[in-house]
């Protein structure tokens, strides 16, 4: 198979996290067996922290970053629960299965919401956002996913920022799939809340996240009743910033390879990363229209490093994807609404040889699946959605 990945041992991944990441990152999960309450290991939560603070364009006379273990999920469900008041309200901005994703978070916490449904792959209308705002006093909170995996689409943070500014209320941002590697700067942007976590464009492992946001705004949480015990933000923020200590056992090993994918993402730079994301993408989206794949967004609306493309040729979700991994190349699924098509991710440490081995691989299993005699139509499974 000419396809299939040039080190027989790798597979290269081509979902939206994890993702391939560097031999330094990898080796830092080998550390030493330690302690969580010695002080190395306290020191690493403040060092960590400081890093995705300057990630997410603040510095420690501002800014705080407090980590969980956990999915990215985790710190969102964490910022959800507990910044908005006994007497608030979360307007949620939905254009995808992420949007529908807080408003399902909030449901659980029986926290009031409006819900702005825009429709999937449809982009906000910051008309519609503006009145919402203007006609609803209770709404404290304006939730938003920046980079909607559903789709691929990129909502935009920067105007929604001044918008919700302008109001007076405060912005909560799931930056999990696009802080690294997208433009996002949470003082420019008026980001109250940004979350985010290691396994995507931080090029870290899965099991740690994280919540940046202005020091005022972690000291007002104290008026906000908790609503959970693990992610109440509140007692973390207390225990990691103010106390230096770990309200929790957190996953070390985790938060040491994080440390290092960190220092490699610094030393980059977000520009260059958002520069190379770009270059992987169009390697990507060029490679599939030369074959006649039609790809679900316009330009403008395309985040940097997803791309959703529609399924042709009869062939289904199941039948490409299992082609690729047989190769060594692992694809992603979506969900419901965006049936009858598939993601390619180029987070993570790819390579030239990575992308057009994938385009070959691709070619061979297209080509079997012309040559297949005709079957009836199989229904596809589910798109897995973990963060």
């Amino acid at each position: 198979m000419t396809g299939t990945s040039a080190d027989p041992g790798r597979v290269v991944l081509l979902n939206p996290g994890p993702v391939n990441v560097h031999d330094r990152v990898r080796a830092a999960l080998g550390g030493p067996d330690e302690c969580h309450r010695e002080p190395e290991a306290q020191a690493l939560l403040g060092t960590v922290g400081g890093k995705v603070s300057r990630i997410c364009g603040a510095g420690p006379d501002t800014h705080a970053t407090v980590l969980f273990t956990g999915s990215g999920t985790a710190a969102l469900e964490a910022v959800v629960s507990s910044v908005v008041p006994a007497d608030g309200r979360l307007l949620v901005l939905d254009n995808g299965h992420y949007g529908e994703r807080l408003l399902r978070i909030a449901d659980v916490h029986r926290i009031p919401t409006t819900r702005l449904e825009f429709g999937w792959a449809v982009p906000l209308d910051l008309d519609a956002v503006d009145r919402a705002l203007a006609a609803d006093p209770d709404i404290t909170h304006v939730g938003v996913v920046h980079h909607e995996t559903s789709t691929g689409m990129l909502n935009p943070l920067r105007e929604l920022g001044r918008l919700t500014a302008r109001h007076g209320r405060s912005l909560v941002v799931d930056a999990i799939s696009s802080l690294g590697a997208e433009e996002l700067d949470v003082v420019r942007d008026r980001i109250d809340w940004c979350v985010g976590t290691a396994n995507k464009c931080l090029e870290g492992m899965p099991g740690i996240s994280f919540v940046c946001a202005p020091h005022e705004r972690f000291g007002g949480l104290a008026a906000v009743p908790a609503r959970t015990f693990y992610l109440d933000l509140a007692a973390n923020h207390r225990a990691q910033v103010l106390n230096g200590s770990p309200q929790f056992t957190p996953a070390l090993q985790v938060l040491r390879a994080l440390d290092t994918a960190l220092d490699l993402a610094l030393a980059e730079g977000v520009p260059a990363r958002t520069a190379r994301y770009a270059a992987r993408a169009a390697t990507i989206r060029a490679g599939l229209e030369s074959r006649g794949i039609e790809l679900l967004l316009p330009p403008e609306h395309r985040a940097g490093s997803l791309t959703n493309a529609r399924l042709s040729g009869g062939m289904t979700y199941d039948e490409l994807h299992d082609g690729l991994k047989a190769r060594g190349y692992v694809i992603y699924a979506t969900q419901g609404k965006s049936a009858g098509t598939f993601r390619v991710a180029n987070m993570g440490r790819l390579t030239d040889e990575d992308l057009s081995g994938f385009l070959r691989a691709f070619d061979e299993v297209t080509a079997d699946d012309v040559a297949r005699p005709t079957q009836p139509p199989v229904e596809t499974r589910d798109g897995a959605v973990n963060r």
